[in-house]
């Protein structure tokens, strides 16, 4: 067992504090990682406005890189000293997704067996629900194995640790779910961290053109750097109409993109990108709604009309083993900017802050180094 600093939020709403919290020494399957970085997502705001359970508290955090410490019995993917990024889907490899095949579907993918605790005060031995089943915003964590993804140790930790969630889940949802590649055109809707990083996946398979939708001119400016061809102000501008005039002419006849990849999560983007795609093309919901939304009223002539597919999105389909390694090597080779996410690099009592920045949408990443 040891003692660390960590970033948790005890109640709903409350600001986060800096606590001292127990890390067990791993069990069966198990290993504890020296956390280098991690990025601050708002799905770790989401956690602490009660927005995802309410199984309080949260052990934040969840972009990490680090390095293996120690690893329990039975572990043989990772060794102590191994630098490795933190994902969320640690598979199986019993389950039906996985019996076929599909890993990046794993239908029972796991995390740490063992608890990590409150260490200090009335709530001494308080069992901490880590986000996203990592809990990053500490100097150490306790995951499973599986969670633990081995990249090249000469990466840098605040840039590559973004792999683990939004970057990974935009790339992913373009190139994975998408199909995004050379000879077709791609449009996002919402250029945060996931849609920027969708519009770079874009860029990187060779789509084009690769059109960039959103209100705010700086997000824009982003989406341009990291191979957005061109921009669409959705304050001002009708975006199915605006998508289908830039495809057309590119494409003879097109009637908007090949993929439109809805990053934002609303009904009434998600109906934008249902009719700025071409006839056969493919609609990927990689923005999360919330459970009160609805698919907006679309009548089904259109459905059955326009053909394609529409999909969703979970973590951009990604398989870590498979995905999170060959980014690094990208990245190392100066193919992917992963560099570009990283807004500013705060410390562990930066947290609440850095939840501040997003409500103003002046950062991409903020990311804890420890």
């Amino acid at each position: 067992m040891q003692q660390v600093k960590a970033v948790v939020a005890m109640s709903k709403g409350a600001p986060v504090e800096v606590v001292t919290i127990n890390v067990p020494d791993p069990g069966p399957g198990e290993a504890v990682v020296q956390v280098q970085s991690c990025g601050v997502c708002h799905t770790d705001l989401h956690y602490r406005e009660g927005g995802i359970n309410d199984e309080f508290p949260f052990l934040l955090g969840h972009e990490a890189a680090g390095v293996v410490e120690a690893v329990g019995e039975g572990v043989t993917d990772v060794a102590p000293g191994d630098f490795v990024i933190l994902n969320w889907r640690a598979v199986c490899g019993e389950c039906r997704a996985c019996k076929r095949g599909d890993l990046q579907y794993c239908f029972a993918t796991h995390n740490a067996t063992q608890k990590m605790t409150l260490a200090e005060g009335e709530m001494a031995g308080t069992e901490l629900s880590p986000a996203l089943g990592i809990g990053a915003f500490a100097e150490k964590t306790l995951v499973a194995a599986g969670q633990c993804t081995k990249v090249d140790p000469e990466a840098r930790p605040a840039a590559v640790g973004l792999l683990g969630c939004g970057v990974m889940a935009g790339i992913g949802a373009a190139i994975n779910t998408g199909g995004a590649t050379r000879g077709r055109s791609v449009a996002v809707i919402g250029c945060g961290g996931v849609g920027v990083a969708a519009v770079a996946g874009a860029a990187l398979a060779g789509a084009s053109p690769i059109i960039a939708i959103d209100i705010d001119a700086k997000k824009l400016e982003k989406a341009t750097e990291l191979g957005a061809t061109h921009t669409i102000d959705s304050s001002t501008t009708d975006v199915v109409e605006a998508v289908k005039e830039i495809c057309g002419g590119v494409y003879e006849g097109a009637e908007g993109a090949d993929i439109v990849v809805e990053a934002v999560g609303r009904p009434e983007t998600w109906q934008q990108a249902f009719y700025a795609r071409d006839l056969a093309g493919t609609v990927v919901l990689v923005g999360v709604p919330t459970p009160d939304m609805k698919v907006p009223d679309l009548p089904l002539i259109d459905v059955f009309g326009r053909g394609g597919s529409l999909k969703s999105s979970w973590y951009g389909d990604c398989l870590p083993s498979r995905d999170f390694p060959m980014l690094v090597d990208l990245y190392q080779q100066g193919r992917l900017d992963l560099d570009a996410f990283v807004s500013e690099e705060i410390g562990i009592d930066d947290v609440e802050a850095a939840f501040e920045k997003m409500h103003h949408g002046g950062v991409l990443r903020s990311v804890v180094v420890l």
